[in-house]
């Protein structure tokens, strides 16, 4: 079932991405010949304005054919002339009007992209609200304290990042590593004041794996692993859910923390059991010695009820900070913060979705189709911000050829097109079988 469910939800992603290139299609007088559900022969079809409207036998995703759209892309027959769609487009062919209109019916797949998210952050915030990025706790005696941060305070700017809700602070904790001989500034709002705090995070040496999880889980799961880590090296990932340490059943993130509590690591090996899929697997970790920076405060990341326009206010805000943080950690992959293998392919994806669905019934129906709308929300942004990536062979690669030519007065050569967007394409194929290879990888485990 987990499968059919992820399978639903990407084929409604591609399907929506798609007729948002339809829409804009229509709207300025592009010919559409053929939008269809699926992919491969035809199962049903009919015919209406002009428009032939597909159900095909392999149902993932969906296409719209434009009039000229691939036609413009063909290389010069023998007497030098062009495809229908190329140097002297026919009448309601996609060349036959102008950059601009062309460049928004490009530009419609992506936004629909991002409309689909907004609509789905609505009916979310709508049943389960936003999350505040209040200070729900202050270590007694730390530098936090000192500094005059104060539970119950709204965090609104953090280390020069602007903060609307608590996962803004999240996202920089991923992104950034703290240290201790830079300050952690932050800007607080109490009683309606504005306040510019700074200090020094506390720090002590503890033997760590490299882990983090969220302690009011109802499983184990580990939420993110440190890179270069004993669990990193030892195959561990993101998703993982520990059921044994030392043979000692693990059931929830509680049953996590009471066990550290109780068997402080010391750099002895650790035999970890764990669950990956569905499947179990066992590895063997050693500890290691590390200096751990605290910030001194808990911050929150619970939901809490809004008023409508609280909804919209805060539907818009979701939307940024999922297009925002795909670009952010798209930019860390420069960086070196993350790597390729941290990319997931539809597999990935699938077994993504698949396993919120089979974890969020656990909470009951309302919760399930509130972790699968979320879901689509991330999933939709990121499909969006990264159809709009420079590349040729996809939607930005396409508007970049689209701008060269509005600069220039006239198109690029078509063979050169051509020649680029074919060398994009072959080399975004291996990139895809290279993270289907590790999809496949992770989900079999170590």
């Amino acid at each position: 079932m987990k499968w059919i469910i992820a399978f639903i939800m990407i084929s409604l992603l591609v399907l929506f991405h798609e007729f948002g290139h339809f829409v804009f299609a229509k709207l300025n007088g592009v010919d559409v010949e053929e939008f269809s559900l699926g992919f491969g022969p035809r199962l049903l079809s009919a015919v209406h304005g002009g428009t032939r409207y597909s159900l095909k036998i392999l149902l993932f995703g969906g296409s719209c054919k434009m009039k000229g759209m691939y036609a413009e892309m063909e290389l010069p027959d023998e007497d030098g002339i062009g495809g229908s769609g190329g140097r002297n487009p026919e009448e309601g062919s996609f060349n036959s009007v102008s950059v601009g209109r062309r460049a928004s019916i490009i530009f419609g797949g992506p936004l629909f992209n991002f409309l689909l998210a907004f609509i789905c952050a609505i009916i979310v915030l709508s049943v389960v609200g936003y999350d505040p990025a209040e200070v729900l706790y202050v270590a007694e005696g730390s530098s936090a304290e000192t500094a005059g941060l104060k539970t119950g305070d709204l965090i609104v700017s953090y280390n020069g990042d602007h903060v609307d809700i608590g996962r803004d602070v999240a996202a920089w904790e991923i992104l950034h590593d703290y240290s201790a001989d830079r300050d952690i500034r932050m800007t607080i709002l109490r009683n309606g004041e504005k306040m510019d705090l700074a200090y020094r995070p506390d720090a002590n040496r503890r033997f760590m794996l490299g882990i983090t999880y969220n302690p009011e889980s109802d499983t184990a799961e580990i939420g993110s692993v440190q890179k270069d880590s004993p669990i990193d090296e030892a195959g561990v990932r993101a998703g993982d859910v520990i059921t044994q340490i030392d043979g000692v059943p693990i059931r929830t993130s509680e049953e996590l923390s009471e066990y550290f509590t109780g068997h402080p690591l010391d750099g002895s090996e650790i035999t970890l059991t764990l669950q990956r899929g569905g499947k179990s697997y066992e590895t063997k970790v050693a500890p290691v010695e590390k200096e751990q920076l605290n910030t001194g405060f808990v911050y929150n990341l619970g939901r809490v009820r809004t008023d409508a326009l609280g909804v919209l206010k805060y539907s818009v805000i979701e939307i940024r900070y999922w297009i925002t943080t795909t670009v952010r950690c798209l930019g860390a992959m420069f960086t070196g913060r993350f790597g390729v293998n941290d990319l997931s392919g539809p597999v990935g994806i699938a077994d993504m979705v698949g396993e919120t669905y089979e974890e969020s019934k656990k909470e009951g129906a309302l919760m399930t189709w509130m972790n699968m709308i979320n879901l689509i929300i991330l999933l939709s942004a990121n499909l969006g911000v990264m159809n709009l990536l420079p590349i040729p062979a996809i939607d930005g690669g396409r508007l970049v050829f689209l701008f060269i030519e509005a600069v220039r007065g006239k198109p690029l050569d078509e063979k050169l097109e051509l020649s680029v967007q074919t060398v994009a394409a072959i080399l975004l194929m291996v990139l895809m079988v290279y993270i289907l290879y590790h999809d496949i990888a992770r989900m079999i485990g170590p």
